[in-house]
């Protein structure tokens, strides 16, 4: 029971412009008011004003009006709700008590529409409701980053594992790099010795010895750049390949895609025109069903205003047989006449069967709606995946093309490198000629190719030991990450049970509630109402996920005493509302909306009678400040006298 301290202020609710009041003033001391009427007397209206005050947006313009208004004062505050028309809409402004009403919308404002009831009757998945208003969304969001964060650790941990691989190959590349460079080194400085010796016995022609050192020195530099010219080339020849590879994979899953003749924006389109039936159908549903209910409790003698017929008939008869007369005449209750009983029960026959039939129509319905919204999915889907297919293809174009360009500047300039080579080489030739330096020459030029190649593998020897620390410097992480993995997993265990946790909680909260307020009803063929949680396969898509859904189930009692278990759509029209009235009931207690809201309004309790209805608001006066309850005069008469009564919205 709520922990709140004594209210001893009035409410005052001035409302104007609201369903079908034009202007309104009522005060709502603390405790229960009872607002009593027949229909059409805005008793709705005036609670739709409530509950525009607390900040609820489903309350309606008055047909007539472009704007409303309602002004909520609790003691020295006043709170503020404005309805303005904007076409076929209507905005809300003002400052209500509530910032956030979607609580108290789902478990505090039970109306005849309120979702939650309404949701229970249709026989949907509660999970959403029952999970909306606890926090779960967080923990959701931490799981999606978590996972997000492991399948990049995975990636990098694979990395780790391609690396460790490669180490032994670039340690054996470093072992022969270095072999080869001590070679060549070995030879350079045997070469260099030689020409050393030829050079002291021919100290006289030095001017000679310095045209032949700087034309091998020109050569030198002139091939290291074709080097570096070919290497560039090869390289851009590469990433060429690799771009065509790219484009023929692009083009192939654009080959693949299948093409849909269906536009996702008509078929939003149609589910919209689907939804609009569905909810015409529901409307079509529910009045069926109070029609039907409504005969039933006639036919059966209920429901029936007795005192209307005291004055025709003897005081000592039975009311019923005085209504009914024989067993097979019944005064028709719409327009007067006498009829059959026969006939009326077939009538109601009939009206069960249309709204089996209304039933079926929706589940076809539904089943349109999921189809199409699957398809639309889809189709948006493939219609993302191709469009980024096009724009990497067309980037995928744009860098063929301008690789291509680069190899054909590439190419010019290698056929222009190797001229110059030629030309040097031919000058190095020139430089030893008409003398004794025939010999000094060839030496020159034996040691001029031995240093590039020492060039060539001290570059060569420099990147694999790089890479080779880099790869050591990078596997030095992999614990780390190994590790991080490792709190990963144990940090989505515990998120994911600690969803599981919350929504077990949550279910088991709504069962004992709504066992306790079965309890206040004291239905004798109704012996259990509870919700299972269980994991289902579900279709998304292409794909079947795992799904977890949270299912109604009634324990039904016989009149020998037999229970069974049955679900929502066996039920008659007013076990339907009972039941929704039960969950939604249970939902105001397991979410503690008296907590943060301290009112509650209740309205279209025709379902239950009227000792029933007063055990309810007596159980629940108990928690909400200012309850409210819209009821009719014979429903009303089994209430406390203490509470405070309302015949008149003006």
């Amino acid at each position: 029971m709520a922990s709140q301290q004594p209210v001893e202020r009035d409410v005052r609710v001035h409302a104007r412009n609201i369903g079908g009041i034009d202007e309104a003033e009522v005060s709502l001391p603390p405790g229960v008011t009872v607002l009593t009427g027949r229909n059409a007397t805005n008793r709705t209206s005036f609670l739709q004003a409530i509950m525009a005050g607390l900040g609820s947006e489903r309350a309606s313009l008055k047909g007539d009006a472009d704007e409303g208004e309602v002004e909520l004062q609790v003691g020295d505050e006043t709170y503020t709700r404005t309805l303005t028309r904007s076409g076929d809409t209507v905005v809300y402004g003002g400052d209500p008590y509530l910032d956030d009403p979607q609580v108290a919308d789902q478990f505090a404002f039970l109306l005849e529409n309120t979702e939650v009831r309404r949701a229970v009757a249709r026989g949907d998945d509660l999970r959403e409701i029952i999970m909306d208003p606890v926090d779960t969304e967080e923990i959701e969001s931490q799981i999606r980053e978590l996972e997000n964060e492991k399948r990049d650790l995975d990636n990098q941990i694979k990395e780790l594992e391609r690396i460790e691989h490669e180490l032994p190959e670039l340690e054996a590349e470093k072992q022969s790099l270095e072999a080869d460079l001590e070679e060549a080194r070995e030879e350079l400085a045997d070469v260099e010795a030689e020409i050393e010796e030829k050079d002291v016995s021919l100290e006289q022609s030095r001017s000679q010895k310095e045209a032949i050192e700087e034309a091998f020195e020109a050569l030198r530099d002139a091939q290291s750049d074709l080097e570096d010219v070919e290497f560039e080339l090869e390289t851009e020849q590469q990433t060429l390949e690799d771009l065509r590879d790219e484009r023929d994979q692009l083009e192939a899953e654009l080959d693949d895609v299948d093409e849909h003749d269906e536009n996702p924006d008509r078929l939003a389109g149609r589910i919209d025109e689907l939804r609009e039936r569905k909810r015409a159908l529901d409307d079509t549903i529910s009045q069926l069903g109070s029609v039907i209910n409504f005969n039933e409790e006639m036919l059966d003698g209920e429901g029936l205003d007795l005192d209307e017929f005291g004055d025709e008939t003897d005081s000592d008869a039975d009311p019923t047989q005085q209504l009914l007369g024989d067993a097979e005449d019944v005064v028709c209750w719409t327009c007067g006449s006498e009829v059959e009983r026969d006939h009326i029960e077939g009538t109601v026959d009939h009206l069960r069967d249309l709204r089996a039939e209304k039933l079926d129509e929706r589940s076809d319905l539904d089943a349109q709606i999921d189809d199409l919204s699957s398809t639309r999915s889809e189709i948006q889907r493939q219609q993302r995946e191709r469009e980024r297919t096009e724009r990497r293809l067309s980037e995928v174009e744009n860098e063929i093309e301008a690789t291509e360009k680069r190899i054909d500047s590439l190419e010019n300039s290698l056929e222009d490198q190797r001229e110059e080579v030629q030309r040097l080489e031919a000058e190095t030739e020139d430089a030893g000629t008409g003398g004794d330096y025939d010999e000094v020459l060839e030496l020159h030029r034996k040691s001029n190719e031995v240093e590039l190649r020492v060039d060539r593998l001290e570059s060569d020897l420099e990147d694999v030991e790089s890479s080779i620390a880099d790869h050591e410097e990078t596997l030095g992480e992999r614990d780390e990450l190994a590790e991080r993995r490792d709190e990963i997993d144990d940090e989505l265990t515990d998120l994911r049970t600690k969803v599981d946790r919350i929504e077990a909680e949550a279910v088991e909260e709504f069962n004992d509630h709504m066992e306790s307020v079965l309890a206040v009803l004291e239905y004798d063929n109704i012996e259990r109402i509870w919700v299972e949680r269980r994991e289902r396969e579900v279709r998304e898509g292409r794909r079947k996920v795992e799904k977890t859904t949270f299912d109604l189930h009634i324990i039904r009692a016989t009149d020998d005493g037999t229970s069974y278990r049955d679900t929502i759509d066996h039920l008659s029209e007013s076990e339907r509302e009972v039941t929704g009235l039960v969950f939604a009931l249970a939902g105001y207690l397991v979410h503690e909306v008296y907590e943060d809201v301290p009112f509650m309004v209740l309205d279209s309790l025709e379902a239950i009678d009227s000792d029933r209805i007063a055990r309810v608001v007596e159980y629940f006066s108990d928690y909400a400040d200012y309850l409210t309850v819209a009821l009719l005069p014979e429903d009303a008469q089994a209430l406390d006298d203490d509470y405070a009564y309302v015949e008149q919205i003006d």
